[in-house]
């Protein structure tokens, strides 16, 4: 169970960095390809260990090429390239930009040929959870300008390499999980009926944020008479009733990694429907929690919980899976689902969110984090109470 602690060291030392390059490069070679293009945020900086706000402007693109052989090579706006020069990198490329009419394509292509050759086989990730963080026209000029290249998708290295987290990337979420642990622990002192769900919110990241989350980007949830149907739309400016039941799904960061999950409170009192919904989705998380053990498969996992729920009387469920990988990203591979023959195994850090609809228009959903030790789970956040939490009860 995770407990408040020092904060971890922020960064990675380059020992560590080396380490997820020469892991790359090992898929890399297994899978024939000469050299890695990678454009989006989290896969920079998971090689640089570069972290920044800037990738939130969609004016100028980054890239960062993973060569076959030694280290990675930045090819960056000429903005970021002081900041690069001091990390890992010994290779960093830059242009002035913006220059919509060669924002970086050329400079670009000179050193995917330059580090892998005029044949060379280029792995971009191109599956399911990946995007391309360039113009496409770019990349078509791109793809012209390298006309004898093949690209293909490295997608499998990607997740491969991912999915498994070093002691530092798990002490990074074990820590916001903790602290976000205690701001939902204390949230009765600081929310009460008669709020709005907009105060409610503020209140939350302001709390996140003096207790020490660098930054809360992701919340979600709302507050309705015996439970909520809307879980993703903004906060409303209506006032909090008795009888109301609010739910809230956070995902803090501390050093550019999540925690993602969620409590449920009802106000000053719940009805039975919202009772024993609670209770079956609280139960479908420890049933969860006992499955997940190395050699267990994420369908697995998803049976698991689904049977608690439709023992529990559910209705359905429209969210598709019941949990995911987390750490950079707020959702990461694998899913809970259906299909999904991931293979659990140690390092992997996973959510376990079981959720139903308990009545028409009514969901009740829980979400926990976990870390896979050698022997089996381990709680990341600290497990919500066994029943709904009544705030001012009898009030």
């Amino acid at each position: 169970m995770a407990e408040p602690g020092a904060e971890p060291a922020r960064g990675f030392t380059p020992d560590e960095l080396a380490a997820r390059t020469a892991r790359a490069q090992a898929l890399m070679t297994e899978a024939g390809i000469d050299i890695l293009l990678l454009t989006t945020e989290p896969e920079f900086r998971y090689y640089s260990g570069f972290l920044t706000q800037f990738w939130q402007s969609p004016t100028r693109p980054w890239f960062l090429l993973v060569p076959a052989e030694g280290k990675p090579v930045a090819v960056v706006p000429s903005i970021g390239a002081e900041c690069l020069a001091r990390t890992w990198l010994d290779d960093v490329r830059s242009w002035p930009s913006p220059r919509p009419e060669d924002e970086g394509v050329t400079l670009l292509a000179d050193a995917v040929l330059e580090l892998a050759g005029p044949r060379a086989r280029i792995g971009l990730p191109m599956g399911p959870e990946t995007h391309l963080r360039m113009p496409l026209a770019d990349h078509a000029r791109l793809v012209a300008g390298l006309e004898d290249c093949a690209f293909v998708d490295a997608g499998a290295i990607v997740r491969e390499l991912r999915m498994t987290k070093s002691p530092a990337e798990i002490g990074k979420i074990a820590h916001i999980c903790a602290l976000v642990s205690g701001v939902f622990e204390a949230l009765p002192g600081f929310v009460s009926t008669g709020m709005s769900e907009a105060e409610i919110f503020r209140a939350f990241r302001i709390e996140c944020l003096q207790r020490g989350a660098d930054d809360v980007p992701y919340l979600v949830g709302g507050a309705a008479p015996g439970g909520i149907g809307d879980i993703i739309s903004p906060p409303s400016e209506r006032r909090t009733e008795p009888g109301d039941v609010l739910m809230l799904d956070t995902g803090a960061t501390f050093d550019g990694y999540y925690c993602d999950f969620d409590r449920n409170y009802a106000f000053e009192r719940a009805d039975d429907d919202a009772r024993r919904a609670y209770a079956t989705v609280r139960a479908a998380v420890d049933a969860g929690f006992e499955a997940a053990r190395p050699g267990v498969t994420c369908a697995e996992l998803f049976r698991a919980m689904q049977a608690v729920l439709e023992r529990g009387g559910a209705l359905g469920n429209d969210v598709g899976r019941l949990g995911h990988g987390l750490g950079m990203q707020l959702t990461e591979w694998p899913s809970h689902r259906p299909g999904d023959e991931t293979v659990i195994r140690p390092g992997m850090v996973l959510t376990l969110e079981p959720g139903m609809t308990f009545r028409p228009g009514r969901v009740m959903v829980l979400e926990e984090n976990i870390v896979i030790g050698e022997d089996g789970p381990a709680w990341l956040t600290r497990p919500a109470p066994t029943e709904l939490p009544v705030i001012g009860e009898g009030g």
